[in-house]
């Protein structure tokens, strides 16, 4: 909380909503720290349906946005599906919006050695004008469950299911 207040920009935080565990921590402590902000999750067509549900049911408050481009249009414009080593698909359908902002993730250094590098606050390498706070970069995977077990949080029923991490169906990922 300490840190979202700390880089609290003057319009408020553009929070970035997947409805994964880490947004779902993130969106928490944005609303207890009292901070100016408006959340947005980008409708991909791909993401499970659990997923999507889970976003209109227990987050009404979050602003959905439609598609620019569908995964087809985006495979047929590439000529390939997306891989492990060419993943267009995240730029189009999940890292739109938050230009001129600073966008607040719930990227954390464990998941991957690629996010291991980041640093707590940054500026985006694709969009020089977007700016991000990575508050809960430090954490553990146990440390976001344990926050969510401790505050009562509502979290995606595929979680319980077995799923580690929520994305797109059949992502390469």
């Amino acid at each position: 909380i300490d840190r979202i207040k700390t880089f609290e920009p003057p319009e408020g935080y553009y929070v970035a909503f997947s409805g994964g565990k880490d947004s779902v921590v993130i969106l928490d402590l944005v609303k207890r720290s009292g901070v100016k902000f408006d959340a947005h999750y980008n409708i991909t067509g791909i993401d499970p349906p659990e997923l999507y549900y889970f976003i209109r049911d227990q987050h009404p408050e979050v602003q959905r946005h439609g598609l620019e481009k569908t995964m087809w249009a985006l495979i047929i414009k590439h000529m390939m599906p997306p891989t492990q080593m060419m993943r267009f698909c995240c730029e189009y359908l999940k890292e739109r919006g938050g230009s001129d902002r600073r966008v607040i993730t719930g990227v954390r250094w464990q998941e991957s050695t690629r996010r291991s590098k980041r640093k707590m606050v940054d500026i985006c390498f694709k969009d020089s004008r977007k700016s991000y706070l990575h508050p809960i970069i430090d954490w553990s995977e146990r440390d976001v469950w344990d926050y969510i077990h401790q505050n009562n949080l509502p979290y995606c029923s595929l979680y319980d299911e077995g799923f580690k991490r929520l994305g797109c169906i059949l992502c390469p990922m």
